[in-house]
């Protein structure tokens, strides 16, 4: 028998109760689901659904969606389908959220490349003119419900520090829209003395210098090294004056190399529940994916329903 790499967590956690109970007491939303039709993406809906977080809009194959439901046996007759194939759902998704008929867009079964450039150009007519874009993990480890929120792990690849920026931006309303009004943000580098040679530690610093006045309801504190941002212990062995470490609300990385392994061996080696989405457009946008396990999915719905309300 093969046994799993020794670092690798074999305990789940949850959707966080009061995410979900918080999410259920709003208005349900209007989702659009981007080509739906596959046994994941449609599952994944369905559990939304049955919570209470949905008011699903498919969008695809219609033939492929009818038939995936009949797969897992759902029935889909009260919901509205929407036959848009391939690299056209995005583009209808797009369309239905700027007529104000959907409230939210979830990801399905297609490249993430695809469903976003039907989503993200200004043409799309969801962004603002200079607004951008960034993606918020909300992290909850088992037996806490209390998240961290990470950015950007799944967006912006090599970011300018006027996109890092913007994500944090991002990171501190989310966290103010889940009622946390008093932020506190670790700005990730290799260690947090100002090195030239590494660029991510000066420009963590202008980050940092930026967000006082930008950002006032925000702690925010950089360069720092992770051990810094989780651990008080590790600050008072380094002799490193932070209110940020051990208590950080938001982390915001370097670039998505850094942000996504973070992101999996939070969820793979620690069982954290990992549910996320993209601010900065008219509607929340859902980048759920293949392998995330039902807590992820119905937590990103959950902060799908919270965000759309507060839009």
């Amino acid at each position: 028998m093969t046994l799993p790499f020794p670092f690798l967590s074999q305990e789940t956690a949850p959707c966080p109760a009061g995410l979900l109970a918080k999410a259920q007491s709003l208005p349900t939303p209007k989702v659009a689901l981007v080509n739906a039709g596959a046994v994941n993406p449609l599952q994944g809906m369905r559990e939304a659904v049955e919570l209470g977080l949905a008011e699903p809009i498919l969008i695809g194959d219609s033939d492929k969606i009818r038939e995936t439901a009949r797969q897992i046996d759902w029935d889909i007759s009260p919901y509205r389908i929407e036959h848009a194939p391939h690299a056209q759902a995005s583009t209808r998704a797009a369309e239905l959220a700027r007529a104000g008929e959907a409230d939210s867009i979830m990801k399905g079964q297609v490249h993430t490349s695809t469903f976003l450039k039907g989503l993200l150009p200004s043409a799309a007519g969801l962004r603002e003119k200079g607004t951008r874009c960034g993606h918020v993990f909300h992290i909850t480890r088992p037996g806490s419900e209390r998240p961290l929120l990470l950015t950007d792990a799944a967006l912006n690849v090599n970011p300018s520090v006027e996109t890092r920026k913007a994500c944090l931006s991002h990171a501190v309303r989310l966290a103010e829209i889940l009622g946390d009004t008093s932020v506190k943000a670790g700005i990730l580098a290799p260690t947090e003395d100002l090195i030239p040679s590494i660029p991510n530690t000066t420009e963590a610093d202008e980050i940092a210098t930026w967000a006082k006045d930008a950002l006032p309801n925000a702690t925010v504190q950089g360069p720092m090294a992770l051990d810094l941002i989780l651990s008080a212990e590790a600050a008072k062995a380094k002799n490193y004056a932070s209110a940020v470490s051990g208590d950080a609300d938001i982390m915001l990385t370097p670039n998505i190399t850094s942000g996504n392994a973070l992101f999996k061996m939070m969820v793979l080696g620690m069982g954290c529940c990992a549910g996320g989405l993209v601010m900065g457009l008219k509607v929340p946008v859902l980048l759920t994916s293949r392998s995330q396990q039902a807590p992820a999915r119905i937590c990103s719905a959950a902060l799908g329903v919270i965000v759309a309300a507060a839009q």
